[in-house]
């Protein structure tokens, strides 16, 4: 074996390892994510097609049905990600997660009539469910964003009314953080759920079926057509397919997985010192983000906030992203 074909190998395992998960993909857990994965993917085109439901079970469904596949491909221990006590704890978790949803649905008329006034299943309930689903945003971002939650939550019902100054905030009770967090409409299930299950999922859908058929290498070859034989040419490579594929995959994580396997390899053959050719893939993968369509769903939420279209919005951040 060639240093150079070594090189590739070690790159792609390297990249391999960036994915959240590590476990067995072939084995039972493997086959039950990929079928649950079909039909959730069935679900949701139904759900934005000819579905009735109301809008509060399908964010439901939607958040109950990510945190089990969440829970199962993103294991607690990436190290022993295959280990029985591992996986078990990770179907529980994603059960957990399940059961929470399936509480909200079937007692949905009396959880309104109750509002702030909680009985214990409601303080149960309201608190595990926020609790997976800080954990579930642990696995597949980091520490940085639950972290920020729990300042945010803690500010608001507990020490805000302690800090002198502009920041200074009377405060509200737990319970109705509580409510206000997982059973209202402004919370878990409310506006961001629905863009996330209309738009955002559709979306990733779509993205997903477009590289699977071929158009990420497409978009590679495509992208050495035209910045190829230019000076710098594979980092400029690197850039265009990654903003490319990044329009349409919403996900930096696997954006560098699916481009960086190529474009590594490539920009280190041209000379580029192995961290600079790192460093170029990452920046432009994470940038990819900022391309429309799909924007890294936040093109989506600023149409719900702001009421501009969306057609609109994609349309003023094209040439800014480019």
């Amino acid at each position: 074996m060639s240093a150079s074909s070594h090189t590739d190998t070690q790159t792609a395992e390297k990249l391999k390892s960036m994915e959240l998960t590590q476990r067995d993909e072939q084995g039972a857990t493997g086959r039950f994510v990929y079928w649950a994965g079909v039909l959730f993917a069935l679900a949701h085109i139904y759900f934005n097609t000819l579905g009735t439901l109301s809008e509060l079970w399908v964010s439901a469904i939607h958040f109950s049905g990510f945190a089990l596949i969440c829970a199962l491909m993103v294991p607690l221990s990436k190290k022993r990600a295959n280990a029985g006590w591992v996986i078990g704890l990770d179907l529980l978790i994603g059960a957990i997660a399940v059961g929470t949803t399936f509480y909200l649905i079937l007692f949905e008329d009396a959880l309104y009539e109750r509002g702030v006034h909680f009985i214990t299943s409601d303080w149960v309930v309201a608190v595990v469910a926020i609790l997976v689903a800080l954990e579930m945003t642990r696995r597949t971002t980091g520490w940085f964003i639950p972290c920020l939650i729990v300042f945010a939550l803690t500010y608001v019902f507990w020490w805000g009314q302690y800090v002198d100054g502009m920041f200074n905030f009377p405060g509200l009770s737990l319970e109705t953080v509580l409510y206000r967090s997982y059973f209202s409409s402004e919370g878990m299930f409310g506006s961001i759920a629905r863009i996330s299950w209309t738009y955002v999922f559709m979306f990733i859908l779509f993205g997903a079926f477009l590289v699977k058929s071929g158009a990420g290498d497409f978009i590679i070859e495509l992208s050495r057509c035209a910045a190829g034989r230019m000076i710098g040419g594979p980092g400029f490579v690197a850039v265009l397919g990654s903003g490319l594929m990044g329009s349409v995959s919403g996900s930096s994580v696997a954006n560098t997985v699916s481009t960086g396997v190529i474009t590594i390899p490539l920009m280190r053959k041209a000379g580029f010192p192995a961290r600079f050719a790192a460093g170029v893939e990452a920046a432009a993968s994470t940038g990819g983000q900022l391309m429309p369509p799909v924007m890294g769903a936040g093109a989506f939420i600023m149409a719900s906030y702001t009421q501009i279209p969306y057609v609109e919005i994609i349309a003023i951040a094209a040439l800014p992203a480019l």
